[in-house]
């Protein structure tokens, strides 16, 4: 399950964004996280952006401004993720150089990347000559290792982990592990690798506040 991220939400995912980078969420590690870490400060710029392309009033007017600072956080940080990216709440990006997203990859909550990770879109042209493109979807509290290439209609199940350098053209089960190129199985049932889990039910998330 993909978590919908909007105005009602967009302040739950921010927090648990935080929570997955500290353990534990504050406004003051928020700020502080957001003028520090290079690539906590794309993940603050995103939700920025998304929060005010989903409000009906008021901080609207502030979406151009939280733009360009989105587009200075990713160049600095070499990183390649769309404010417009459909990411759930608690995203964790380790590192992060090189990490290329498509927009129109989908990504669940509590999901882990490294650097160098493509989520990329794949192209199928039939004997006809027909288009079709297909982008990835990674699902609940999957680990993506660096360097993991997972490209086209693939759909990375809950809990599974990607080993770095892999390449994933085709669906993956379920707390799985998958390794090498072609991608291939090498362990099922597998415990999902979440360091700070965000507390998340269904599509809220909530914290208790601090300093």
């Amino acid at each position: 399950m993909i978590a919908q991220i909007d105005h009602v939400n967009a302040w739950g995912a921010l927090k648990a964004d935080t929570f997955r980078q500290y353990g534990l969420f504050s406004w003051r590690r928020l700020i502080t996280g957001a003028l520090t870490k290079r690539n906590f400060r794309v993940i603050v710029t995103m939700r920025l952006c998304q929060l005010a392309a989903s409000s009906r009033g008021g901080i609207r007017v502030l979406l151009p401004l939280f733009k360009i600072f989105h587009g200075i956080a990713t160049h600095h940080a070499a990183i390649d993720l769309s404010w417009k990216t459909q990411v759930g709440p608690g995203l964790a990006i380790t590192h992060g150089w090189g990490l290329v997203v498509n927009p129109k990859a989908r990504i669940g909550a509590n999901v882990t990347l490294f650097n160098g990770v493509t989520l990329g879109r794949r192209d199928r042209i039939s004997q006809e000559g027909a288009r079709m493109t297909e982008y990835p979807q990674l699902e609940d509290e999957v680990w993506v290792g660096p360097h993991a290439i997972i490209v086209g209609g693939v759909t990375i199940g809950r809990g599974s982990r990607v080993a770095g350098g892999a390449f994933v053209t085709e669906s993956v089960m379920p707390n799985s592990v998958v390794s090498g190129n072609p991608a291939a199985i090498v362990k099922d049932n597998c415990i999902a690798d979440v360091m700070n889990p965000a507390p998340i039910n269904g599509s809220a998330t909530s914290f208790e506040s601090g300093l």
